[in-house]
């Protein structure tokens, strides 16, 4: 088969993966790169390749900038401290465990045990918003795991960058570290500015399709601009994702905005289907290399290296919650967090993309090169499979399911909104200004029950626009209304529709 045809047959192979993932509520992530290690083995299977660079720029800049556009600057600021642990201190605490087990157990030089363990290092920024959207955590736990994993990689890619120089080198020379130390405030300063650059041309292209292609072509652009410059990539897009976002809400159209989500939503995640699927089927390119001892012998590491980041991970995350309840600088001021969070944080290192990327880019004379993306891949495999399977029953067993207070939180900003809108009517009277003081004066101020005034209302309302669909659908087949003018009412009535829905009905499933 050719390239095309294989990857449609994946696709849509990993539809129906999707599906079962949905039914038996396993993350996706883990079922299709574990179908994917499943089909690699089957003889005959279509044999998927692509450059570990474009990997990174395709299946990561996307899902970055769709992840950080989402993820506030307050939010950074807040939370600050706790980032810093898991971004620096735990990738930097994982890295060096690694890099010793890969000195004492497998015989790498220094340089190259510290590459690898800058290699399987990071958590994942698609893995772990992949997973985190299948179950029901803590908010506060959430926004944690979301912005490590949009930073962390930036850490470990840099680690990377600078075990391989000086596995090539035998050294770091004073150039080398002034271009790493400047990889990361270089890759914030480009993003911010990219923003504004952006922020300027976007009017001229906004409410087009070509708007849409041109938001994936900064997107992708702004990563190679960044690994041309030799600056951070991940931080670049981050950056300039955050601060194209803090404007973007009040001078993007309503229309554009819902359009321009649900093009991102789709896109983003195909992407990670693909990637997922492709990463489980790389299994075959991985192990036809090695004879059964040395593949053994391989296996026997990656294990102990698996285990290793799993312990370390939550230790470090345990040790750093006893120290911040008992030193509040550590914390900010911020209420401590419970050790049962702390467990579930800990819990959440799935590995995925960026350590499967980075494996394979390693030059082909590294030092025990199948040693190390075999156990790069073993990383990722298991822990997708291991810790994305019992992660929701974790959640349920640690009782944390029943701390997200998403839905008092939209009750209260509902009636605020609501007061602010009334408050704005203040002085003003008439048909028009009575009708929407009485819409306004009816969004509860209180969580509202099963059965009740609202359920009436939206029962109500959901009949007439069904009754305003049928006469529509009557006047299209009679030739009573135009095509244009058909879609245009089409749309109305659906805006209309999604208005007065309930917020479980808003939302449409990942798979």
């Amino acid at each position: 088969m050719s390239f095309f045809e294989s990857l449609l047959v994946l696709v849509a192979a990993a539809v129906l993966l999707l599906q079962v993932s949905r039914r038996i509520k396993a993350p996706y992530p883990t079922m299709l790169a574990a179908a994917g290690v499943c089909l690699a083995l089957v003889p005959g299977a279509p044999a998927i390749s692509i450059e570990p660079h474009t990997a990174l720029a395709l299946f990561l800049a996307p899902a970055l900038v769709d992840a950080a556009f989402d993820f506030p600057v307050s939010d950074v600021r807040r939370l600050w401290r706790p980032l810093f642990a898991l971004v620096v201190v735990a990738v930097l605490l994982s890295a060096g465990a690694v890099a010793w087990l890969g000195v004492a157990m497998a015989g790498l030089p220094i340089a190259a045990a510290l590459a690898l363990g800058a290699i399987v290092a990071p958590p994942d920024a698609a893995a772990a918003t992949a997973v985190l959207s299948s179950v029901r955590m803590p908010r506060g736990s959430i926004a944690v795991l979301k912005g490590e994993s949009l930073l962390n990689d930036a850490s470990a890619l840099l680690l990377f960058s600078a075990a391989l120089a000086f596995q090539a080198q035998g050294q770091i020379d004073q150039g080398l570290a002034i271009k790493l130390g400047l990889a990361a405030p270089g890759g914030i300063i480009l993003g911010i500015v990219i923003a504004y650059v952006l922020r300027a041309i976007s009017p001229m292209v906004s409410g087009t399709l070509g708007g849409n292609v041109f938001e994936f072509v900064t997107a992708f652009g702004s990563w190679m601009i960044a690994e041309r410059l030799g600056v951070s990539p991940v931080l670049c897009l981050v950056a300039f994702a955050m601060t194209f976002a803090r404007t973007a809400a009040l001078r993007t159209p309503p229309r554009v905005r819902i359009h321009s989500f649900a093009v991102w939503t789709s896109a983003v995640f195909l992407l990670n289907v693909v990637a997922f699927l492709l990463m489980g089927l790389q299994a075959r390119t991985i192990v036809a290399g090695m004879d059964r001892e040395r593949l053994m012998q391989a296996m026997g590491f990656a294990a102990v290296v698996v285990v290793c980041l799993i312990i370390v991970r939550m230790v470090w995350v345990q040790l750093y919650l006893i120290l911040a309840r008992r030193f509040a600088s550590l914390r900010g001021g911020y209420p401590a967090i419970s050790l049962r969070n702390g467990v579930l944080v800990g819990w959440c290192g799935m590995r995925g993309l960026v350590t499967l990327a980075t494996a394979f880019a390693l030059p082909g004379n590294f030092p025990q090169r199948d040693l190390v993306v075999l156990t790069a891949f073993a990383v990722v495999l298991a822990t997708l499979v291991v810790q994305g399977l019992t992660l929701a029953p974790l959640v349920r067993l640690l009782g944390l399911d029943r701390e997200d207070a998403l839905g008092d939180e939209l009750v209260r900003l509902r009636a605020d909104l609501a007061g602010a809108a009334l408050a704005a009517l203040d002085g003003k009277a008439g048909e028009a200004v009575d009708h929407w003081r009485y819409r306004f004066a009816a969004v509860p101020t209180g969580v509202p029950p099963a059965t009740g005034p609202l359920e009436a209302r939206r029962a109500i309302g959901l009949k007439a626009i069904r009754r305003q669909r049928l006469r529509l659908e009557e006047l299209r087949v009679s030739g009573g209304v135009g095509a244009d003018a058909f879609l245009i009412l089409q749309e109305e009535l659906d805006f209309e529709e999604v208005s007065i829905s309930r917020e479980d009905e808003r939302q449409i499933e990942e798979s």
